[in-house]
């Protein structure tokens, strides 16, 4: 049996890092989650009067840990958070899409929120019934979802009203080269109807953290992940209507002009 190379035994000793810093934090995902979150759910789903706001409030509290334990673990990664961010209200945002760790991030950053997701996810023990009582979106209105899409809808407007924030990335799914992807209208369509300001935010290199494809966090790399506001789009809705391919035009103009 051949002895193994230089060059392989650097390989794994670069990556052990890497395997420990996702354990770690699918160990706060799993028993994380059932020791000291789980009992939290269970109390707001039984005592809280807005149930809904408690479970994003919890989801956001739940993340804000997981984020400082991968900023502990992985400090190479230097994280730039715009102030101007972190205080948005009472909007629809949308936002480019690189890796898994965007949308964690955005429901970290916001204690009131909502947002879109996968459908399938609404079927899963445990996390489906966090995500229902969460307010959040199936991706799909078709089928039995239906009847939550449409209640979800006729709440939106006073959410805005009272401070929440609706975060969507119009991609649809992660760009693999970092350039912007086709752009669905629904967070455009969402904003019309609820005359909402609609905020445009730009996420750098969280793909260089967690790569898509790949099981492991890449923590050995230097690397500045950061997210900023672009511009803030504000129709004036008592005058003109915009559609919403005016309004994504508009989405594509501001992300066209930052790479620009």
């Amino acid at each position: 049996m051949s002895e193994p190379s230089a060059f392989s035994l650097r390989s794994s000793v670069f990556r052990f890092p890497d395997f420990l810093v996702t354990i770690l934090c699918w160990t706060w995902f799993i028993p994380g989650f059932f020791l000291f979150f789980s009992w939290r759910y269970l109390a707001c789903a039984l005592f809280a009067k807005e149930q809904e706001r408690c479970f994003q409030r919890l989801n956001s509290r739940f993340f804000q840990v997981f984020f400082w334990i991968l900023r502990s673990a992985a400090p190479s990664h230097r994280w730039e958070i715009e102030t101007e961010v972190a205080a948005i209200r009472s909007a629809v945002i949308v936002c480019n899409h690189l890796s898994y760790l965007d949308p964690l991030l955005l429901i970290a950053l916001f204690e009131q929120h909502r947002t879109l997701v996968k459908t399938r996810f609404f079927t899963m023990p445990v996390f489906g019934w966090i995500i229902r009582k969460s307010g959040y979106f199936p991706a799909s209105g078709e089928g039995r979802f239906t009847r939550l899409m449409i209640r979800q809808m006729e709440t939106m407007q006073d959410f805005l009203a009272n401070g929440g924030n609706l975060f969507i990335f119009p991609e649809g799914t992660r760009s693999r080269d970092g350039r912007l992807g086709d752009l669905n209208q629904g967070a455009m369509k969402i904003a019309r109807l609820c005359r909402a300001p609609i905020y445009v935010l730009q996420l750098e290199n969280t793909n260089n953290l967690f790569i898509p494809g790949r099981f492991l966090f890449q923590t050995s790399v230097k690397n500045t992940i950061s997210l900023k506001l672009l511009d803030r789009i504000e129709p004036d809705y008592q005058h003109h209507i915009p559609s919403a391919t005016e309004l994504e035009q508009q989405v594509r103009e501001r992300y066209q002009r930052k790479t620009v």
